[in-house]
């Protein structure tokens, strides 16, 4: 006889499994990822290069895991690997046709991470100058693949010259290409980006806070929300389905649920490490975390937002 907590256990599996298929049969038959990875490159801006992996090797790794999302309805997946830090176009294009999954690929540079993967020229360019690369990729492409947003990543708060300088640097593309901004930021970080891009004059709409689980107040989630900006919470996973449950229904309760974005910021590659180390799958969200949550919500959450967010 099972005890009391295997019943428990195999009627929590019973209910996500239906909850499951009513995800994929009613509330999503189409759904977008806004921020996932296929590939990264931790070396560094002055070592990450294609000659460090095999392309067909991540190839073979990635599509069975693309493929079982595409199943679940996940036709479009934001890639938000920079440049300098492991993008490749050429992949990701070779995996969208494969797949069927349209995956996108950004500009921008990412200054996180106490500036290992910022390349040399970004350190003393102007933000105009910065702005005028990224404008370029856009324009004529990044091996044949057009970027469809900008990524950056600043570190903590308070910002330094450089964070401050990639924050203007993508107001600047943004209003001239019309991308949205999507930016990893470090701890407590957000409302300074805000005040920065205020007094650009800049449309908050086209911002995207990117990690603000990692934000504890809740107060702070809601003032970026109602000051316009996109309140991104990703890293869903097995161990923080409680606390992702409680951001989202936290702003549902405030009406900044059209606000909300939510992704797993999961994969990938790992160049360096034996077979690319261990690639996490990108289905979790739709099994383990969907059914958690209002299932009115779905559809808002996995296609509406991200479609008005990018």
């Amino acid at each position: 006889m099972p005890n009391g907590r295997e019943t428990s256990h195999r009627t929590r599996r019973n209910l996500l499994a239906a909850g499951l298929g009513t995800l994929v049969s009613c509330a999503a038959p189409r759904s977008i990822l806004v921020h996932e990875h296929i590939f990264v490159d931790f070396a560094g801006a002055e070592i990450a290069s294609p000659s460090r992996y095999n392309r067909d090797e991540v190839f073979a790794t990635a599509k069975p895991k693309l493929d079982a999302i595409k199943k679940l309805g996940c036709i479009r997946l934001l890639e938000c690997t920079p440049n300098f830090l492991g993008r490749d176009p050429i992949l990701l294009a070779r995996l969208s046709q494969s797949t069927g999954v349209d995956i996108w690929t950004n500009t921008g540079l990412y200054a996180a991470n106490r500036y290992r993967h910022l390349p040399a020229y970004a350190k003393v360019e102007s933000a105009l100058e910065l702005s005028r690369r990224w404008i370029s990729e856009w324009r004529n492409g990044i091996d044949g693949t057009k970027p469809r947003f900008i990524r950056i990543g600043v570190n903590e708060a308070p910002l330094g010259e450089w964070d401050r300088k990639l924050v203007e640097a993508a107001a600047i593309t943004s209003q001239e290409t019309g991308l949205t901004i999507a930016s990893h930021t470090g701890r407590g970080a957000a409302p300074e980006q805000v005040e920065i891009l205020r007094k650009l004059k800049f449309p908050l709409e086209k911002f995207v806070w990117v990690h603000a689980q990692n934000e504890k107040n809740h107060k702070i989630h809601e003032d970026v929300a109602r000051a316009g900006a996109w309140v991104e919470f990703d890293g869903i996973g097995p161990k923080s389905l409680d606390w992702h449950k409680q951001c989202v229904e936290h702003m549902a309760k405030a009406g900044l649920l059209h606000k909300v974005l939510i992704s797993q910021d999961t994969g990938w590659w790992h160049v360096g490490e034996p077979n690319g180390g261990s690639y996490r799958d990108y289905d979790p969200i739709y099994k383990d975390f969907m059914p958690l949550i209002n299932k009115n919500w779905w559809q808002q959450l996995l296609w509406d937002n991200p479609n008005r967010a990018f």
